[in-house]
């Protein structure tokens, strides 16, 4: 299917034989499928067949080829150093079918982190595929990179170990590779679940003293990360302000909140926090 032959929703309205929705407006607010209309009893075909793309880029997103090396030599290219590690999910088929063994590490990389340990580091990032690795090779140099010129004006400079990229990762994964590391903080970045509009949708999970064993209850998480959702800066300042009190608290999950001001970017830009786009301007 081209995605060239199918209609954008916000011109649904306009098609002979749809009855629109009295509420169509709101799409220009969101990706959401809402608002389509219908044709007699049944969805209009512009909306169909776009739900049919969009579920196909989700398919293939799940299933691209994870290109490690590329962006292995991107954030070498920031002067930082890479080890690669494999999750213990041998290939693709197998970490669809055990979430466990995506969660930690295989034989090999654990005696590779072993040769490695150096003194201990105050952050550790982490890249992983998880179930878009085409979030990963759009998004995640650009963060490192990002994140990397905030923490250059802390007061307190941060100590940084090499950055572990890992085939075939789950988030849990970061905790035995930051342990590995002996980073005091890890930051994964991996892959999301697709949505229907955001094939290419990163995540970012830090954790404070990570270890082996660790829920979500210790991690803190920015997701959506992606040019049609959080930009790349708006969560490098927020990852950085995490940062920053994790370590001032040496904690993370849910005894860290973020404080960071969102409210603009949460209500459509809007420079008073009262406003909502809902009530119209």
């Amino acid at each position: 299917m081209n995605p060239e032959d199918v209609r954008p929703l916000n011109t649904l309205d306009e098609v002979p034989h749809v009855t629109p929705a009295g509420w169509g407006t709101l799409r220009r607010f969101t990706d959401a499928r809402i608002a389509l209309g219908r044709a007699g009893h049944s969805q209009p075909t512009a909306p169909h067949l776009a739900f049919q793309l969009a579920h196909a880029q989700a398919r293939d997103a799940v299933h691209l080829p994870f290109d490690a090396h590329g962006v292995a030599a991107g954030v070498q290219a920031l002067g930082l150093d890479v080890i690669h590690l494999h999750s213990a999910a041998a290939d693709r088929a197998t970490y669809l079918q055990r979430p466990d063994l995506g969660r930690r590490l295989d034989d090999a990389s654990r005696a590779l982190l072993q040769q490695r340990q150096a003194g201990p580091v105050d952050l550790a990032f982490v890249v992983g595929d998880g179930l878009s690795a085409l979030a990963i090779h759009q998004n995640a140099v650009p963060l490192i990179e990002a994140t990397l010129q905030r923490l250059q004006s802390d007061k307190h400079p941060w100590t940084l170990g090499p950055v572990a990229i890992v085939e075939q990762a789950r988030v849990a994964v970061g905790d035995e590779a930051g342990a590995g590391l002996l980073a005091r903080c890890v930051v994964v970045l991996i892959g999301e679940r697709p949505g229907l509009s955001s094939p290419d949708s990163m995540g970012l999970y830090l954790t404070w003293a990570p270890m082996p064993g660790l829920t979500d209850a210790n991690r803190n998480c920015i997701s959506n990360v992606r040019p049609a959702g959080l930009a790349i800066e708006a969560a490098a300042t927020k990852l950085v302000h995490l940062l920053a009190a994790a370590r001032q608290g040496q904690v993370s999950g849910v005894g860290l909140k973020d404080h960071t001001d969102d409210h603009a970017s949460a209500l459509g830009g809007a420079s008073d926090p009262s406003h909502n786009f809902l009530l119209g301007p």
